[in-house]
């Protein structure tokens, strides 16, 4: 599988140890996606720190690539920390612990767009990996059903 790394993420995985090849691109929405389905799915990395600067004042700059991220077939936000760690401040910001959670489950309702606490950075690049892998597999199932069901031989 090839991974596209958008080339302005400032601390990306490296997938050491994960089935995949990375590639530096330009990607319009989200900083991980696959080569060649870029305009359908992508997710967007964040530590609870990076997240905090969303929820403040990256705030408008952010919802707009929420809004954009509508487009996309599959997308989400995953997150290096725990809902416990935001829900306990555990962050640099002065924003108040309960706002900062509000803000984001109002997000998830508003833009359609998951969420993942996947609890720490391992955990958040297996996620990552592993949303990827399992679009393109799904991707290749429906192509080689629509193939057999055609009468193509494969």
């Amino acid at each position: 599988m090839r991974l596209a790394i958008d080339n302005r993420e400032q601390c990306g995985y490296d997938f050491t140890g994960y089935d995949c090849t990375i590639e530096a691109a330009t990607l319009g929405t989200g900083d991980y996606s696959v080569i060649g389905f870029d305009d359908k799915i992508a997710v967007e990395r964040k530590s609870i720190d990076d997240l905090l600067g969303c929820l403040t004042s990256g705030r408008e700059r952010f919802e707009k690539e929420l809004a954009r991220a509508r487009s996309l077939d599959r997308f989400c936000v995953v997150v290096e920390a725990s809902f416990e760690d935001l829900a306990k401040g555990m962050y640099r910001s002065a924003m108040k612990p309960h706002a900062a959670c509000q803000s984001v489950i109002a997000w998830q309702i508003r833009y359609g767009t998951p969420f993942v606490f996947a609890g720490s950075r391992k955990a958040s690049e297996y996620y990552t990996y592993s949303f990827l892998a399992k679009y393109l597999y799904d991707i290749e199932q429906k192509y080689r059903i629509a193939k057999k069901n055609s009468g193509i031989a494969a």
